[in-house]
């Protein structure tokens, strides 16, 4: 697609894009001019890019993106359309596409194309959430949405809801201040908080920012927390009430811990129990697979994202929680946004839906998928992205030159790694391993994980991974990636491998 440059085009065209608005009556016609570009230039950069990845590493991306953008405050703009197609292809040229089959290093999902149509408008009518007078039908959309979504975790419950997050790590903040401020008002000092050491780290982030003490560190074998660990560990919390967090769906393997388990013993001392399921809460939708979080239901605040396992666009995550009156905390006054009387009156309160005061409408996009496919319709694409994982884990323990983690694979995720890093002394193994992942990625060919996780014999070792999040990989692509690692094996260089970095052993970032 070419783009004509500032002194060939019309200036006056030009001029009134670059300072179009969006809305309105005229801005949809001046907003479609300019969609064009877009789609024309991620198109063409998708093409440049050939793959999963820009080819050639760092410097190589950082010098084409400079090449369009630089000066990028020039005393002269240069127009909407040239800005537009040089930075999106740039862009696009230089991403890593969760689309291709083969980037499935991180819970990182090819959104839906409804998705993201729902999510332009949401960006062209830029309701802003935090009041009713900016955001009139938005507001409905919010409030059926997260109902559909707090019915879906908490079936038959008197009173669930659900907030819109931006993530995993917002909710989980959120549900541990709700989970302080119930301890509070119960006259407690503080809370102490009870994780599995497969705990994804915004537990401890959302504990130190609150002001709460480090939680508590509880055993997991293979992956999982243990419910005797659990028994024992909240048999001395200092006298405090305690707040226990289980996780469905680690990040590194996609595992999920014993919710039943766990909510009978958490229920046998007292203390309550959230469930961080970022990545498997969607396994809600499926009926073959929802079997899978059972005893989920037995959780005060439930964690999960649709930017995971739900094909929206950044960012889409949501706390449910089983009563609505949990929420009570988070109500505030502000006169200029829900003043009593507006209130009294009518005006719906979003002040305490969120812990933000700006934010986008977010929902917007989930109601659209939501219409779009139903439950069953989601529930397949979910069902599709296990089964996948399945066949790879199949294929990977059919090929003599590759192994599998032992033991059962994540929700959709697979450890694996050469069968030749066995053979050398383990550092080295490691070694030969993460630099199979960095030759994939400099050559474009394939964006991995990595994870370190115990072996058989309960050594850590680090483990290749695959996170499939792809809504329509097939069979022959799962082929290609396996051979893509076996040649990189093959070829794989002292320059490249070098050491392998220490790698976080408490779930990571996701």
């Amino acid at each position: 697609m070419t783009i004509p440059s500032p002194a060939t085009a019309d200036r006056h065209t030009a001029h009134r894009l670059s300072t179009a608005v969006a809305g309105g009556a005229q801005g949809p016609g001046d907003l479609r001019a300019l969609t064009t570009v877009v789609l024309g230039a991620l198109a063409d950069g998708a093409v440049a890019r050939g793959g999963p990845l820009p080819a050639g590493g760092p410097d190589a991306v950082t010098e084409r993106v400079l090449a369009v953008c630089a000066p990028l405050l020039p005393e002269q703009g240069v127009g909407a359309e040239t800005a537009l197609y040089g930075l999106v292809r740039a862009v696009a040229e230089g991403a890593a596409d969760p689309a291709d089959p083969a980037c499935v290093a991180h819970l990182h999902c090819p959104p839906l194309a409804v998705a993201v149509a729902a999510d332009l408008a949401a960006s062209a009518l830029n309701p802003s959430m935090d009041s009713w007078d900016q955001a009139p039908a938005a507001a409905v959309i919010e409030e059926r949405t997260t109902a559909a979504l707090a019915a879906l975790v908490y079936p038959g419950m008197a009173a669930p809801d659900a907030l819109i997050t931006s993530g995993g790590t917002e909710s989980n903040l959120v549900a541990l201040l709700l989970a302080r401020e119930r301890a509070r008002s119960a006259g407690a000092r503080s809370l102490r908080v009870l994780c599995g050491t497969n705990a994804h780290h915004s537990i401890a982030r959302a504990a130190w920012i609150l002001g709460l003490p480090a939680p508590v560190t509880v055993e997991c074998r293979a992956g999982r927390m243990l419910p005797s660990a659990l028994d024992r560990a909240l048999h001395d919390t200092d006298g405090l009430p305690a707040l226990v967090v289980a996780t469905a769906g680690t990040t590194d393997e996609g595992l999920i811990d014993p919710l039943p388990e766990l909510a009978r013993v958490a229920a046998a001392h007292g203390a309550e129990l959230h469930v961080d399921a970022a990545y498997g809460g969607p396994l809600l939708f499926s009926d073959r697979l929802a079997a899978r979080l059972h005893g989920i239901e037995s959780a005060v605040s439930v964690t999960f994202d649709l930017h995971k396992l739900g094909w929206q666009p950044v960012a889409a995550g949501v706390l449910a929680v089983a009563d609505a009156g949990t929420l009570q905390p988070l109500s505030l006054t502000a006169d200029y946004l829900n003043a009593d009387d507006d209130t009294e009156a009518g005006m719906p309160d979003l002040l305490g839906r969120s812990i933000r005061t700006s934010r986008r409408p977010d929902a917007l996009k989930i109601a659209a998928t939501l219409r779009a496919l139903g439950r069953d319709g989601i529930g397949a694409l979910v069902e599709h992205c296990v089964d996948t994982a399945a066949q790879l884990a199949r294929r990977i323990d059919a090929d003599p030159g590759l192994r599998r983690r032992p033991g059962d694979i994540g929700i959709s995720t697979v450890l694996f790694r050469p069968t030749a890093a066995d053979a050398l002394p383990a550092e080295d193994g490691d070694a030969h391993v993460a630099g199979i992942r960095r030759r994939l990625m400099l050559d474009g060919r394939a964006v991995l994980g990595r994870a370190v996780a115990e072996d058989a014999d309960g050594t850590p070792r680090l483990w290749l991974k695959a996170t499939l999040l792809h809504p329509r990989t097939q069979s022959a692509e799962l082929d290609v990636l396996l051979k893509s690692v076996a040649e990189s094996a093959s070829a794989n260089g002292p320059a490249v491998v070098g050491r392998a970095a220490p790698t976080r052993t408490d779930g990571g970032p996701r």
